[in-house]
């Protein structure tokens, strides 16, 4: 069966940016453009031959055949989540096609069930192999590798994986990590053997030893302009570049940036490999299992053609005879090791198990390779990566009665940990924030492990958000037709299809204060756990302090690229998730956006900045004067903002769109010429400062004014984009026809700019930050005086725009891309497409399938180990993963901080427990007689109930009321019906007196008290 479609392609050639538009941030355009002309091969449709398929399929290569000549059994359903129960007894292949089929309308899928053959191999550049035997293994490897294709076998068995990768001889890379190239401006390069070259004090370089450089815009030392070096770092802001002593000597300025070099892999042979196997570590912790499962994973094969059967799940004498031959194995080949036997052991008593998380995390990395073999982009695999996750099993072990077969879908699962642990899974209650990308990958693990399948199992799963066909690329259980549905209902809709006995309830709810009626005491209370799906910082710090409050376990995972994250936070033994947080992104000085760009990142965020003040700060001042009668009498106006008033609805008011064209006209002479004018004039091009040194030198860029040119496509663009962005402000008729527009410029006259002396312009960001815009009695009552009443002005309907990045019809990039052009053409910077600008600009996160699979799959072994009820921390792994280098790390969640005060401990899990009614004097004395702790402030969020330095009469009057009722009258807010229970921040002495830190209260409301 062969889908409609050809490849990730559409109109002639062009990538479908609106399908793959965060994946080409990842890969780029010719990435993605080879993995278009790459023809791949999935054997074995099993749950990890399927989820490396269903990853391939949404990166977009030119096509996929899937293979096998197995038919479905029940126990397929543990992981492969394209069969149903009414595959059983079909061909795998064949039963699954059509749904992988559904996943990308460029990418063709076939299936193809009759055995491999060289003829048939040939077509294709990529090769997987999921469920082979050693000898389809060996003959396939011969093949590929004399023929130079790409070959990835990859296994999954219980808890262990394998991958082996073989991209053949003189593999080459073009780009090793995916980071955008350095670029660092330069203070200084020495005239000597081995020139030493000084960057900007604050411009770190991030140059590896072996990096190759190119030099431009070098001031003095110009023969280094246009020539590539190889640099050895020096230091942070040093490095050397070979000899410069035959060069002019340097004056100033420069710019050195990181050149990407091609790189070539020459990979091993199957056979050869083998012998002496290439292993990239997965954990640091586990240092020595690569080589002891390079064994048991070859050890498994000569078991299997001994037995002609796996070993038995948990069975001892199958697992003493693996053993047995893994000493032989190692003695016929003179390996220098000995048998771990414990490991060995239990290889062979999970081999027969399928566990869903397990396959998930390995089709991520197995895809992710698929991808480099097919683009060249990123670092491939060299040659073998092994992976275990013994952690998910139980302390003690699983008794081999509990794993007998069955006959039921959760069987792979049962023959690792058992039927009394399934049953387990199965009545786990969890809540899952967020149905997007990691959202739906959590989701289909859920229902392929049987969790929430039981009677009492629940599964909540919430998002606000609609489908976009964005999301199609990477969010997988959404489909074309899906687009502008509620996310959660249709992941929930599509789970129920995999596995139709989850008990999953979708909602489309905001996690936050406001929905705290929702997810009240009672639904936290009820709850095993936690998972967030998030893409914000704000919505995962919430969601940790509700779980903190509630102790109940959250698993937190993010993706940035190839890069992504697993957080475990567990009640009273780790630190929270906002225990530790990212530093914050440095921002561009106020100075350098203003006056000083240097970089294509400060005119992008210019015209950001531009976009939002004249099309929504601007216009929503003005709104709000038209539409709230009692506008004067808030604060916090300033003049800026009634200027801006005055502007949009007087002075610069549009009556047509070719006032609209004229606006942007004026517009473009001001921005792009006269302010140029102007700065030049304060600070000519031979300036110098104080201490003799050129003005224009450093980071400081010397402008030059443009020339408005209606011929220029970017001028025009600029007038196109912003004459139409503002007859949409204004309610007024627009039109995309540039020649129109071109006539309508070509009759406006545009004065000769002279610039003005005493014009004061910031050069530090405090004097930029210093913008005189505070408020002038005087000139805001002449404002006022001069503004129509809103009622004469109700003709005027503005309409605030508010910046969305994906609409390519609305000029809203447009704009952004020809006013950034436009000024880094001021500055001489280089300009930036759409496909970047958007990136910068639209502050995007960069997003592919495959690392949303991963950080899943990792995610999900974790909550494994929670349902176990680990109480060791070392059993629990924070996971990092870059799939580009490529690297996976793990260690052990950071122990929670312990406190004290007097002899007791206490951690931020930990708290005071009060029982209500109390007054205000009654539960200070409560703490003084139990607690031996004198509270001398007493607070609920943002209102302060009680202080030692509060006016005498006011504390008297507060000490006989009751607590809720000081709650009440403080906040000047009812308590809503749903909170039983009240926070409180105490501030406490001991009993010498001293400050001490201590937990914070949980005060239970009496019934009735919030009425």
């Amino acid at each position: 069966m062969v889908t409609n479609g050809s490849s990730v392609t559409k109109n002639g050639g062009d990538i479908d940016e609106s399908l793959y538009s965060r994946q080409l941030y990842v890969l780029g355009h010719e990435a993605m453009r080879k993995m278009a002309y790459s023809d791949v091969l999935v054997s074995g449709m099993n749950g990890l031959g399927v989820e490396v398929a269903k990853n391939i399929i949404l990166g977009g290569v030119k096509s996929v055949t899937i293979h096998d000549d197995q038919v479905c059994s029940i126990s397929d359903l543990s992981s492969q989540f394209y069969l149903t129960e009414a595959d059983i007894g079909k061909n795998r292949a064949e039963a699954c096609v059509n749904r992988l089929a559904e996943l990308n309308n460029y990418v063709p899928v076939s299936a193809y069930s009759e055995k491999l053959n060289p003829e048939f191999l040939k077509k294709f550049k990529v090769i997987v192999l999921t469920e082979s035997s050693l000898k389809e293994q060996k003959a396939i490897s011969d093949f590929t590798h004399a023929n130079n294709i790409a070959l990835i076998i990859a296994s999954a068995k219980g808890l262990f994986g394998q991958i082996f990768c073989d991209f053949g001889q003189n593999f080459t890379v073009t780009d090793t990590n995916g980071l955008e190239p350095v670029s660092v401006m330069i203070a200084g390069i020495t005239s000597e053997e081995d020139g030493v070259v000084t960057c900007l004090d604050e411009s770190r370089h991030d140059l590896q030893d072996g990096d190759t450089v190119i030099f431009s815009e070098v001031q003095g030392m110009t023969e280094l302009n246009n020539t590539t070096r190889k640099v050895k770092v020096l230091g942070s802001y040093t490095f050397s570049i070979g000899d410069t002593r035959g060069y002019s000597p340097y004056v100033r300025g420069g710019i050195a940036t990181q050149v990407k070099i091609p790189v070539a892999f020459n990979f091993k042979s199957f056979r050869e490999s083998r012998k002496k196997p290439e292993c990239l570590i997965s954990d640091f912790a586990k240092m020595e299992r690569p080589q002891q499962l390079h064994v048991a994973f070859q050890v498994l094969h000569k078991f299997i053609k001994k037995n002609d059967r796996y070993p038995y799940s948990w069975n001892k004498h199958d697992a003493d005879e693996f053993v047995e031959l893994a000493r032989k194995f190692i003695s016929k080949h003179n390996l220098e090791m000995d048998v771990d036997v414990d490991l060995i052991s239990k290889f062979s008593f999970l081999a027969k198990g399928n566990v869903g998380p397990v396959t998930c995390f390995l089709g991520g990395f197995v895809a992710q390779e698929v991808i480099k073999a097919c683009s060249g982009k990123f670092s491939p695999l060299s040659q073998y990566y092994y992976f275990d996750a013994l952690e998910c099993l139980p302390a003690e072990g699983v008794n081999e009665k509990d794993v007998q077969p069955i006959d039921g879908r959760y069987e792979g699962q049962i023959a690792v940990f058992g039927r009394k642990f399934q049953e387990k899974l199965a009545n786990l209650r969890y809540f899952i924030v967020g149905s997007g990308a990691i959202g739906c990958e959590y989701l289909k693990n859920f229902a392929m492990m049987g969790i929430a399948c039981g009677s009492e199992g629940k599964l909540y799963v919430t998002d606000m958000d609609i489908i976009e066909k964005s999301n199609l690329n990477r969010q997988f259980l959404f489909r074309p037709h899906d687009v502008g549905s509620m996310k959660s209902e249709v992941a929930a809709k599509a789970v129920k299809g995999m596995n139709p006995q989850i008990n999953i309830i979708p909602h489309q709810n905001r996690v936050c204060p406001e929905t705290e009626k929702v997810y009240s005491d009672e639904f936290y209370e009820n709850l095993d756990g936690v998972l967030n799906a998030l893409d914000n910082v704000e919505a995962r710090i919430y969601m940790d302090r509700r779980c903190v409050y509630y102790r109940k376990p959250l698993i937190d995972a993010g993706t940035l690229g190839t890069a992504g994250n697993v957080q475990v936070v567990i009640p009273f033994m780790t630190e929270a998730y906002s225990s530790s947080q990212d530093p914050a992104e440095k921002s561009i000085p106020i100075c350098t956006l203003k006056n000083f760009p240097n970089a294509i990142e400060h005119t992008l965020q210019w015209a950001r900045d531009e976009f939002e003040g004249l099309y929504k700060q601007d216009a929503e001042n003005a709104k709000q004067y038209l539409t709230d009668p009692k506008f004067f009498e808030k604060p916090g106006k300033t003049m800026d903002m009634m200027e801006s008033i005055k502007r949009v609805l007087i002075d610069e008011k549009p009556r047509s769109f070719e006032d609209c064209v004229a606006w942007a006209r004026h517009h473009f002479e001001q921005n792009f010429v006269n302010q140029i004018k102007q700065l030049l004039f304060n600070f000519p091009p031979d300036q110098s400062t104080s201490s003799g040194a050129p003005f224009w030198s450093g980071p400081k860029r010397c402008p030059h004014p443009l020339k408005f040119d209606v011929n220029n496509q970017t001028h025009l663009d600029y007038i196109v984009a912003t004459a139409n962005l503002r007859a949409y402000l204004y309610s007024l008729p627009q039109t995309r026809d540039r020649s129109k527009v071109a006539e309508i410029v070509k009759q406006i006259h545009v004065p000769e700019f002279v610039p003005r002396s005493g014009v004061k312009i910031a050069v530090t960001d405090a004097e930029a930050q210093n913008d005189g815009s505070q408020l002038d009695r005087d000139r805001l009552n002449q404002i006022q005086r001069e503004l129509p009443s809103p009622t004469n002005l109700a003709e005027i309907k503005i309409n605030p725009i508010d910046f969305e990045k994906d609409d390519d019809e609305n000029f809203h990039m447009d704009f952004i891309v020809a006013t950034s052009n436009l000024r880094a053409e001021n500055y001489d910077i280089a300009p930036a497409d759409r496909h970047k600008s958007k990136l910068i600009a639209g502050r995007i996160i960069p997003a592919i399938a495959t690392t949303t699979a991963v950080v899943a799959g990792l995610a999900c072994l974790e909550l494994i180990k929670l349902a176990q009820g680990h109480q060791k921390l070392d059993f629990y792994k924070n996971g990092f993963v870059n799939l580009a280098q490529p690297f996976t790390g793990f260690s052990e969640p950071v122990p929670v901080q312990k406190q004290k005060y007097y002899e007791n401990e206490f951690s931020l899990w930990d708290r005071f427990e009060v029982e209500g009614e109390m007054t205000l004097k009654e539960f200070l004395d409560y703490f003084k007689n139990k607690h031996k702790l004198e509270i001398t402030m007493l607070s609920q969020g943002v209102c302060m109930l009680y202080s030692f330095f509060m006016a005498a009469a006011k504390r008297e009057e507060r000490l006989n009321m009751n607590l809720v009722e000081v709650v009440k009258k403080v906040s000047k807010k009812k308590i809503e019906p749903h909170v039983k229970a009240l926070v409180f921040e105490i501030c406490c002495n001991d009993e010498s007196g001293e400050d001490v830190e201590v937990p914070y209260v949980r005060y239970t409301l009496p019934p009735n008290s919030t009425q």
